[in-house]
């Protein structure tokens, strides 16, 4: 019988909260399950196993992390969209490390499991603010890539000391939204691909 006020939410919120304080990679059944007051096999009355856990927490997360984005940029076209939708990813890796990792995770599932109108609205997010720049195929796909590679790079060296310039990263990282703004007004058509 399960756990009374053990849910597969609850349990989930809890990783996504551990996550952020230890680290999503050290985030096992038996911690959590420390957490509840519970045995790890209490947890599996309501998730399948660890993979099955962090599935849920990259989903939750990628949820999380996109009603934000999608808030920041309503409204707003050009450097404006594209500045709310930086510092809000920024903002979000900073407050929520785990949560973070999470969404960077890669999945391996049958594709049909991503085939949710949740997941649609996040891809759609930055290829409709990059739209604004008047790009198309294939070239909206590769100015997705930049962003995310541009922004997961940042915070990667952030977040591990990479950066020992004495200059504030805050100033390098307003730049380096400016720059990709610059970028992106000027981007370099390809022919078709």
């Amino acid at each position: 019988m399960a756990r009374a006020g053990l849910t597969p939410d609850r349990i989930t919120v809890a990783a996504a909260d551990l996550a952020d304080e230890i680290g999503f990679d050290k985030v096992t059944l038996s911690a959590l399950a420390r957490g509840f007051g519970v045995k790890d096999a209490s947890l599996y009355s309501h998730i399948k196993n660890l993979a099955d856990l962090r599935f849920r927490v990259a989903a939750l997360a990628g949820r999380e992390v996109h009603e934000r984005l999608a808030a920041a940029v309503a409204g707003r076209a050009g450097k404006d969209a594209l500045t709310a939708f930086a510092n809000t990813y920024r903002d979000f890796a900073h407050e929520h490390p785990g949560r973070y990792a999470a969404t960077q995770i890669q999945i391996k599932l049958d594709a049909s499991a991503f085939d949710t109108p949740e997941i649609r609205r996040a891809i759609e997010t930055p290829y409709a603010m990059l739209r604004a720049y008047g790009l198309s195929e294939p070239d909206l796909t590769d100015a997705v890539r930049l962003l995310r590679a541009t922004f997961h790079g940042y915070f990667q060296l952030e977040a591990t000391g990479g950066f020992n310039a004495p200059r504030d990263t805050r100033a390098s990282w307003d730049r380096t939204v400016e720059a990709l703004h610059a970028l992106l007004e000027n981007w370099p058509h390809s022919s078709a691909d």
